[in-house]
């Protein structure tokens, strides 16, 4: 399985805002064996996330949103995701109940657009799926605040601690659906530089095709000049590409082993 993730927000391109949800998607998603393959960062602009999530959603098996889902007049992704499936936007009960519950007496039109989300759209727990409210029935709300899912397509906040409990719900569904082998990632941390370490990496890369091998200099560190990484679905596989790799360096190397 294969995922993408959509960053939404002038403040993260003006880099008012510092990004800080990828890596957290993408270790999520590694531990049930979904790949993050594609991330992209566009403005709040209807046309463009509209494009977006129409071409992602349909070529990866997950899409994840982050940003623009608050009150505010720049939170358009609800309206752009909507617009990308083809539905309108509506208030959904149950999102309504919970905010209203929330906020009582001091809950306001402003509140209520939080609760505004793609027709057909799903709420998700660490539990499952909400059960929708049927009609002329209550809305009955969820005992934990949901996230919100139209088919393949995960619409989640921006705030970084908001995102990451939104996570525990994806993970768990993924638990939930099987999702596949977690990725192993092995280390090796080394003073030589990329540039010696070259005919050892060209000759473990061509040995073990399964394994994807990283390289990464590190400057200023007293410890280390070079983290070489290896990863794969296969721990023996991936164990076994570090160790030939190991074998390959001269005497007093490597500094760890991870």
């Amino acid at each position: 399985m294969e995922a993408a993730l959509l960053l939404i927000g002038n403040e993260l391109l003006s880099g008012k805002i510092q990004e800080a949800n990828l890596a957290h998607l993408a270790h999520t998603l590694r531990k049930h064996g979904v790949a993050l393959r594609r991330s992209v960062m566009v403005p709040d602009e209807l046309p463009i996330i509209e494009a977006e999530v129409r071409g992602l959603s349909r070529s990866y098996t997950w899409l994840f949103t982050s940003g623009g889902v608050g009150p505010t007049h720049d939170d358009v992704t609800m309206v752009g995701v909507a617009r990308a499936y083809g539905v309108d936007v509506i208030l959904h009960p149950q999102l309504a109940a919970m905010i209203r519950a929330r906020y009582g007496d001091r809950c306001s039109e402003g509140h209520l657009r939080m609760a505004m989300v793609p027709a057909g759209a799903a709420l998700e727990t660490s539990t499952g799926t909400v059960p929708p409210t049927t009609a002329g029935g209550a809305a009955e709300a969820p005992d934990e605040w949901p996230a919100v899912r139209i088919e393949n397509t995960w619409i989640l906040p921006g705030v970084p601690e908001a995102f990451r409990m939104k996570l525990e719900i994806v993970a768990a569904t993924l638990r939930r659906s099987g999702g596949g082998p977690a990725f192993v990632s092995l280390a090796v941390y080394t003073q030589l530089d990329e540039a010696g370490l070259i005919p050892a990496l060209e000759q473990v890369v061509a040995a073990h095709p399964q394994v994807e091998i990283g390289s990464y200099p590190k400057w200023f560190d007293p410890t280390y000049r070079t983290k070489l990484t290896f990863d794969g679905r296969d721990e023996t596989v991936v164990r076994a590409a570090r160790d030939a790799f190991v074998a390959l360096l001269p005497p007093g190397e490597p500094q760890r082993i991870e």
